[in-house]
């Protein structure tokens, strides 16, 4: 079973949505990285579900550093961190737990493991096991903005609602405006939208849905700002095909799009191409649509890319199904607690994977000594 991400930064995930306890073990962090259990506890905030639009499964999300932190900074050795669940409702998985859910990796699950799974909750499969990934990520990001290097993301599309895009960015940007205060007052919102009108439509959209017993998937948008030119290999390393892999790790992404990607394929080259200039000493692109990559390496721009998240799952709408020990058609009616959208829990996912694989490619460029280090 492959739970590990990164080369240079490994982060192995383990644990199940209904067992004791869902995790993330870190190796390879620099010694020195000052760990702010503050900052974790806020970004695991922003992952917790709110409001009429989120499972009514609202988990405290208390962390125990096991291991790796001495001090208040990370030791250089492997960091574990532990996360309690403590509000599983298991029984509400008994009476279906041979009826394939119908978008879930029950079926998959089951032909893989030969039935020894964990089926509560979708065990290991489950969203509840990304928490670990924004607790581990939540110790890079502030080495990452000590580099001058920003993340964040806003839902672009949920129903057919769209979002304003993100601002241009350029060199000598202050924190407070363009791209760069936008990433900053997003990574303080619980729904980030950057136009609040179209954060209220939005959720009542999504209300809407629910009423219904039903569900909603949208798109969200992604910027690095500050990420260095020469970051990222060519062909199997590039800097997209890692940001990818991880990605595509995380529940519910079906798609993923840098820069103007499919909406610009039927254009023509001079219409797509970034044109080099020079601003002052810095070299810029006049336009952004490769995202900030070019031939599988940061160009210095900011890195722009999309992922589609798919509609949760879990609906109370009867669907058919089948039942995996009897072999047969079934029907069924999903019970429990869920989300009937994820997208707004989802993006502090994004920027924690998004951070995780940052740290990862910047130490193969940099060294692994890059980060960390502080004396007091």
């Amino acid at each position: 079973m492959k739970n590990v991400l990164g080369n240079n930064l490994t982060v192995t995930l383990f644990g199940e949505s209904h067992g004791p306890y869902i995790g993330a073990v870190l190796d390879g962090l620099a010694p020195g990285i000052p760990v702010n259990e503050d900052f974790i506890r806020q970004q695991l905030s922003l992952r917790r579900p709110s409001g009429r639009i989120s499972t009514a499964r609202v988990e405290k999300d208390e962390f125990i550093l096991a291991s790796g932190v001495f001090n208040g900074k990370t030791t250089g050795t492997p960091l574990c961190i532990l996360i309690p669940n403590t509000v599983q409702h298991s029984k509400d998985y008994e009476k279906t737990a041979m009826l394939a859910r119908p978008g879930h990796a029950d079926y998959t699950a089951n032909e893989k493991y030969h039935g020894f799974q964990d089926y509560r909750g979708g065990g290991h499969f489950s969203g509840r096991v990304t928490a670990a990934l924004v607790a581990a990520a939540a110790i890079v990001i502030p080495e990452l903005a000590e580099k001058g290097i920003r993340i964040g993301s806003h839902i672009k599309n949920l129903g057919g609602i769209e979002d304003r895009d993100f601002s241009e960015w350029k060199p000598g940007d202050s924190e407070a405006e363009g791209l760069l205060g936008e990433l900053k007052e997003l990574n303080s919102k619980t729904f980030a939208v950057l136009d609040s009108q179209k954060a209220d439509e939005m959720m009542k959209y999504a209300e809407k849905v629910a009423s219904q017993g039903d569900s909603v998937g949208g798109v969200l948008e992604t910027a690095i700002a500050g990420l260095p030119a020469g970051v990222g290999e060519p062909w199997f390393g590039t800097l997209e095909s890692q940001l990818s892999y991880a990605l595509y790790s995380v529940p519910a992404v079906k798609g993923i799009q840098f820069g103007s990607g499919f909406d610009m394929v039927s254009s023509l080259g001079s219409q797509f191409n970034d044109a080099f200039r020079m601003e002052g000493d810095r070299v810029v692109t006049k336009t952004n649509n490769n995202g900030g990559i070019n031939g599988g390496i940061s160009n210095g721009m900011p890195v722009l890319f999309r992922c589609a998240v798919k509609p949760t799952p879990s609906i109370y709408k009867e669907q058919d199904t089948i039942d995996m020990k009897a072999g047969e058609n079934a029907k069924l009616v999903i019970e429990g607690r869920h989300d009937p959208a994820i997208i707004h829990r989802a993006r502090v996912v994004v920027d924690s994977v998004t951070a995780l694989v940052l740290y990862d490619v910047l130490s193969g460029r940099f060294g692994t000594d890059y980060f960390g280090n502080k004396r007091d």
